[in-house]
């Protein structure tokens, strides 16, 4: 994205996501309240960003238009993600729920005009509920929601469609009436930015995760991502400049955040927290009144709290089959978060992860296939280099590149934050692993995660129709030759 594109997206931004409402607080606006009274709530998604900057402890880069944001808001230092993938990710924020209870969580369904992929009839989108409230919805870039839908029905403004991404939008705040409030959404490309910052980080300058050989193209990875870092903040100052340009920056709350961590590969699509961590910060730098919060929050939060907490924000009430919370309520507080991986384009799977403050529970239910199953990015550089070290015998702490994988794993995040040692097999943490199964076990029961429940047979066949000899897992057999 240039520069000149960049102002383009600009103009048009702001953030959607469902929440849930509580009652009134300091910050929330009257429900009496007229129009030009009213809260606009932007969320700026930096697609595929992990927290490699300053305010989460990292200063390789410089992010002076973040840093601002958390000088003048909150910032949420321990948010993690209900997936490690986009769209049951955007799936879950823009409705509330997890993907896993609406049956959202497979990937880019809901991309074929053969077979319709519906929402359940009691769930409302964001962008539904704002407008019932009178406000002005957009969206500028994807949406990638795993049902089909009528884009007029959540947004303002025009649109294009791929069959394979979703819908792309180029709403704008200014396409909105006099005085009319808004909650938009604007997409940057975050960990996709093919920009260079003016300032470049080498590859030389950084640090390698145990969890990867430190090989040449795995560093290049790393300074290229802090490098869409730095464009992303950049970005975020032109979005800011935007907003006063526009007589808008008194009354707009800003959440930036990304939907999962960055695209290397044990990070994006799995559920250790190089794939779940992510970067939080909810500010109104233009009027501090109206979050009438600042600091910085250490509790333990899902990105899904985002949904409840917009809705919060903008006093609206929150539906109550929401599992999303509300991060602002006085009796906020979760003991653990739940991430799930299922079908990531044609590689079927079906993971489930329990996090606490001090450890990681992860549930491997399909081990007759190795973590690394063929997928979408496996001719790309970094996958050909990994493997290729692999093969040449480079050490690997662990055994994630093997044709194995175990049922479960346990780590020890505060000793092993790059969860390398397994151990769920040690007898000293037996009762952890206890526990963090029984969370898990009574999780699936309770939510019926959709995610037990096989894929149907016309579904298997659009994705084979789409993917081809790609599709390798045993669950294409009953499809292929039709």
């Amino acid at each position: 994205m240039n520069l000149t594109r960049v102002i383009g997206v600009l103009l048009m931004g702001t953030l959607l996501i469902s929440c849930n409402s509580k009652p009134k607080k300091e910050n929330q606006v009257a429900k009496d309240s007229t129009d030009q009274d009213k809260v606009n709530i932007l969320w700026v998604f930096g697609e595929d960003i992990s927290p490699w900057m300053p305010a989460y402890g990292d200063s390789t880069v410089t992010t002076p238009n973040i840093d601002f944001l958390v000088d003048s808001g909150v910032l949420f230092k321990n948010v993690y993600s209900m997936s490690a993938v986009c769209s049951p990710t955007r799936s879950a924020m823009i409705t509330g729920s997890m993907p896993t209870t609406i049956g959202t969580h497979n990937h880019r369904s809901g991309r074929s005009d053969s077979l319709i992929v519906s929402l359940p009839e009691h769930v409302k989108i964001l962008p539904q509920i704002f407008k019932e409230k009178g406000y002005h919805t957009f969206n500028e870039g994807k949406d990638d929601f795993n049902w089909q839908y009528n884009w007029d029905d959540y947004w303002t403004g025009p649109h294009k469609t791929n069959k394979f991404f979703g819908k792309e939008g180029h709403g704008s705040w200014n396409d909105r009436k006099d005085g009319q409030p808004f909650f938009g959404v604007i997409e940057l490309f975050g960990g996709k930015n093919k920009n260079k910052p003016p300032t470049l980080v080498h590859p030389d300058s950084v640090t390698v995760p145990q969890y990867y050989p430190d090989i040449p193209q795995i560093r290049k990875e790393i300074a290229a991502h802090y490098n869409q870092i730095k464009m992303t903040d950049i970005e975020i100052g032109t979005i800011i400049e935007k907003l006063k340009k526009d007589n808008l920056y008194d009354k707009t709350i800003i959440i930036f955040m990304s939907d999962n961590g960055y695209k290397t590969p044990r990070d994006k699509q799995f559920l250790y927290d190089g794939g779940l961590h992510m970067p939080l910060v909810i500010a109104s730098p233009g009027n501090p009144e109206l979050l009438n919060k600042k600091g910085i929050r250490e509790d333990m939060i899902s990105l899904l709290d985002v949904t409840a907490t917009t809705l919060a924000l903008a006093d609206i009430e929150i539906p109550e089959y929401m599992e999303s919370k509300d991060i602002f309520a006085s009796d906020f507080h979760r003991d653990f978060i739940i991430a799930a991986k299922d079908r990531c384009d044609f590689t079927i799977d079906r993971v489930r992860a329990v996090r606490t403050k001090e450890f990681k529970y992860i549930k491997n239910f399909m081990t007759d296939r190795p973590l690394m199953q063929p997928q979408y990015r496996d001719n790309k550089p970094t996958f050909i280099a990994l493997r290729k070290a692999f093969a040449d015998s480079v050490p690997f702490v662990n055994n994630w590149l093997k044709d194995f994988r175990p049922e479960e794993e346990l780590y020890n995040l505060k000793e092993d934050p790059d969860e390398i040692h397994n151990l769920a097999n040690d007898p000293k943490y037996a009762d952890v692993l206890e526990k963090l199964r029984g969370n898990l076990n009574n999780w699936i029961k309770e939510t019926d995660d959709k995610g037990q429940y096989p894929e149907s047979k016309e579904q298997l066949k659009i994705i084979y129709d789409r993917w081809g000899e790609r599709c390798v897992n045993p669950e294409y057999d009953v499809v292929k030759g039709l």
